[in-house]
This record gives structure tokens, C-alpha cells and sequence, in this order.
């Protein structure tokens, strides 16, 4: 009797499953490309290099079209940047729908579900594994040019997950700074990517110096040049540097768009070169073989 009720449950969670599986690739064909951004190691500002790429992509004439999927479960910033705290998703007939952040950037968080700031979200990598095909497959994010995939740091759970879950992910970009650790920890980043043959579009090198804002010299707080040197010794594109401003950390505590804010400014000017760099390894992408599975090398 046990025995058959848990037969049952288990062909019950296969059909749950093939049904979302389902559902994921019919929304996802509506994504025209999807990125993965990523980090060997916490502290290098990932996710505020994502919301502005996001930023700086809408801004170059796609609102509405531009998403950003949180995939970061146990820290979920990008709300935060974006000045979306408070907010919830709200569903419909369809599905879930995302949360509208500014230029119409569709966003997508664990935050939106969380009942406070405090709570934790204290949950092993299965339960986080179906967090994310969840928000893939029962989210209605409709018609997108470009989704950005912020994930965690390292090469566990999260970013085995999404790239399991899309194989025809268009590539990662990796963030870093100029430390030699960071550097170190950038070659596991690229192993990852290969391992998965995932494309690597490019390494951005973040907190790439100093530029005072009243004598206008150039200090190297981190050092400088980490980036691009791993990228020669790696054979990855470099998609280039982005200098440090106080007023990305300023403009990300109270969730302004720095590249809009401020427009003009060496580091936003930086991320707009990044983003044509991007734009231009998608335009020029062509059929590659196909890659292995990700469940091969759990």
C-alpha cells in the first residue's frame, strides 16, 4: 500500500515536472538572448554590474524589452538597486507576472516573495533548483530582447541550475577586479563555462581605478590591468573597465539607475562600450555544436 501511494507520488512529480519543462521552453522562445552574469568569488559587484547593464541596454532604446531574473536565492540585491523594495509579483490567468522596475526593465527576485528584510531563506539545492525553474517556467515575462541572469558567486547550485535549465544560453559574463585574487578565482569562473560549453562572451574588470573628482588624477586602489591579463592568458574577449565612483555605491543604496543618473560620467560611459561589445558577439554568434548536459557533471 506504501509502497504504491509513493509510485504514484512519483509519476505525480515526473508529469509535474515534463509539464513545466514544458511550459519553460515555450516562454523562453520569447527570450531572444539570455546572459548569465558571474563571479568566481562574493565582493566584486556583480549584481550592480548586471542592473547596469540592464539599464544601459534599455536605455539604448528597449523599454520593456530588457529583463533581469535574480537567480541569487539567499541574496537577493537587485530589488534593492533598482529602488523595487516593498514591491510583489502579482499573477493573473496567464501566470506570475514581473515586477516593472524603471525603462520597464521586467525584474524578478526571490526578495518579491520574502515576507521581510530579515527573513533568510535557509533551503538546500533542490528546493533551490525548483525556485528557479519556477520563476522560468510560471513567470509571464513575455516578448524580451536581452534577459540578464544575475547569479550567486561560485559554481554551485544556482549556476548549475540556470544553465541546466537553458541550454541555449547565448554565453556568461564575468566580473572581476584587479586583485590577484579575484583573478585566481576568475579562472575557475572560465573552467566552469568551458566544462558546460557555455560561450564566455567577456570579463569585466570592476573597480578599475580611481579618477578624483577634483584634480582629476588616476589612482589604482585595487590595481589595475588584473582583467585584461587573465583574459590574454585565458584567451576570452575582454569586455573592458569600469572605474570606481562613489556615486554607484550612492546611487545603488537608494536604487537610482547610475548610468542614467549619471549619464556622462567615466563609468557609465564604460558600461555603454560594454554593452556594443555585447551587442556585437550576439549580432555576430552563429549555430555551435551541441554542448554537453549539465546533468553530466553533477
Amino acid at each position: 500500500m506504501v509502497e504504491e501511494l509513493e509510485r504514484k507520488n512519483a509519476d505525480s512529480r515526473r508529469e509535474l515536472l515534463r509539464e513545466q519543462q514544458k511550459v519553460l521552453k515555450t516562454r523562453m522562445r520569447k527570450v531572444s538572448h539570455k546572459i548569465a552574469v558571474i563571479s568566481g568569488k562574493g565582493g566584486v559587484g556583480k549584481t550592480m554590474v548586471t542592473v547596469n547593464l540592464a539599464m544601459a541596454y534599455a536605455k539604448g532604446g528597449r523599454p520593456g524589452r530588457i529583463g533581469i531574473l535574480d537567480a541569487d536565492i539567499h541574496g537577493p540585491c537587485v530589488p534593492k538597486m533598482l529602488g523595487m523594495k516593498g514591491q510583489r509579483l502579482q499573477s493573473g490567468p496567464p501566470g506570475i507576472f514581473p515586477a516593472i522596475a524603471a525603462l520597464g526593465i521586467k525584474v524578478v527576485s526571490m526578495d518579491f516573495l520574502l515576507p521581510d528584510t530579515e527573513s533568510p531563506v535557509i533551503w538546500r539545492g533542490p528546493l533551490k533548483m525548483t525556485a528557479i525553474r519556477q520563476f522560468l517556467s510560471d513567470i509571464v515575462w513575455g516578448e524580451l530582447d536581452v534577459m540578464f541572469i544575475d547569479l550567486p558567486p561560485g559554481t554551485g547550485d544556482e549556476p548549475l541550475s540556470v544553465i541546466q535549465l537553458l541550454p541555449e544560453m547565448d554565453g556568461v559574463v564575468i566580473v572581476t577586479i584587479p586583485s590577484e585574487v579575484s583573478q585566481d578565482v576568475v579562472k575557475k569562473a572560465v573552467t566552469f563555462a568551458r566544462i558546460l560549453n557555455v560561450p564566455v562572451i567577456g570579463i569585466i574588470e570592476n573597480m578599475s581605478g580611481f579618477v578624483c573628482p577634483n584634480c582629476g588624477a588616476e589612482i589604482n586602489i585595487f590595481k589595475t590591468g588584473g582583467g585584461e591579463k587573465i583574459s590574454r592568458d585565458l584567451g576570452v574577449p575582454f569586455l573592458g573597465r569600469i572605474p570606481i565612483d562613489p556615486k554607484i555605491c550612492e546611487d545603488s543604496d537608494i536604487g537610482l539607475p547610475f548610468v542614467v543618473e549619471h549619464a556622462n560620467s567615466p563609468a557609465a560611459e564604460a558600461f555603454m562600450e560594454i554593452v556594443k561589445r555585447i551587442e556585437a558577439f550576439l549580432s555576430q554568434r552563429r549555430e555551435r555544436p551541441n554542448r554537453i548536459k549539465a546533468e553530466e557533471v553533477i
